[in-house]
């Protein structure tokens, strides 16, 4: 089954230095969907390891299987539109609507 219009949840504000999960959810898709966060469009990297990830200065934890986006300490920089997408590799994905996060 085809994944249906996943629900975001994005705050639509967050301070510096504190904790921020946003979570990804769709229910409909057999098999369960993965799910890939965005940020002003570009694809956010899974963190694997320690090596890439710490070159790219990467401050989040994303797990594809659960839907979440884990940031430890939000900064500045991870102020942006976000969105997210749930495929299952049946039918075409399905995105949830954008939503911006100012930190």
């Amino acid at each position: 089954v085809a994944p249906t219009t996943p629900v975001c949840e994005v705050p639509s504000s967050a301070m510096t230095g504190t904790v921020v999960q946003m979570s990804c959810k769709e229910t409909e898709g057999s098999p369960p969907s993965e799910y890939q966060w965005y940020k002003n469009g570009v694809a956010l990297l899974e963190k694997t390891g320690t090596g890439s990830a710490r070159a790219a200065n990467i401050t989040y934890t994303m797990n594809k299987k659960s839907g979440t986006l884990l940031f430890n300490t939000v900064t500045k920089n991870d102020t942006g539109e976000y969105f997210c997408e749930a495929s299952n590799g049946i039918g075409i994905s399905q995105k949830c609507s954008v939503k911006r996060m100012q930190v």
